[in-house]
């Protein structure tokens, strides 16, 4: 697959605004693979994320009777609308895939030590988009490692910038 240019990426990303970011899964899990997916919400959800209050740290996805839902994702309810049109903060949310999808993705997740984790949550072309991935957790020797290697790597970057 050829690699795309920056203005390429940049054309493609200007459609996409983000809401919120999982940067505690990246730490927590290797993530194996991910895969973009829809999300079914109402039209306070909708508001409050246009607002950025969304809470992705503690959340996780599973498949339920042959669909897949989103629990524990905070989404805070609309501070500008009444009570009784406001939705509830930590609801199951369903995740919009297809079929084929689910089979392939996400009953991949049923293997032990995998879990679905939503890692970014984004607006694409004014719908809002949950980038879900199969990640395998890590221990926390594997942890401490990543971390070593990500700070060689950096002092690396650093050295060749600088001679």
């Amino acid at each position: 697959m050829a690699k795309k240019s920056k203005a390429a990426k940049k054309e493609e990303n200007k459609n996409e605004k983000s809401i919120g970011e999982n940067r505690k899964a990246r730490h927590e899990y290797q993530i194996l693979e991910h895969l973009e997916c829809g999300i079914q919400l109402t039209g306070s959800e909708v508001k409050s994320l246009r607002d950025g209050k969304l809470q992705l740290a503690e959340s996780f996805a599973h498949v339920v009777n042959g669909e897949v839902f989103l629990v524990n994702c905070e989404i805070s309810p609309y501070t500008n609308s009444s009570e009784f049109l406001n939705h509830e903060a930590r609801r199951k949310r369903k995740l919009l895939l297809h079929k084929r999808e689910i089979i392939k993705f996400a009953l991949k997740s049923e293997e032990k030590g995998l879990t679905l984790v939503p890692l970014k949550m984004y607006f694409k072309q004014g719908r809002a988009k949950v980038l879900l991935g199969i990640g395998r957790g890590r221990q926390m020797h594997d942890k401490r490692e990543k971390l070593k290697k990500d700070v060689a790597k950096r002092d690396i970057d650093r050295a060749m910038k600088r001679g």
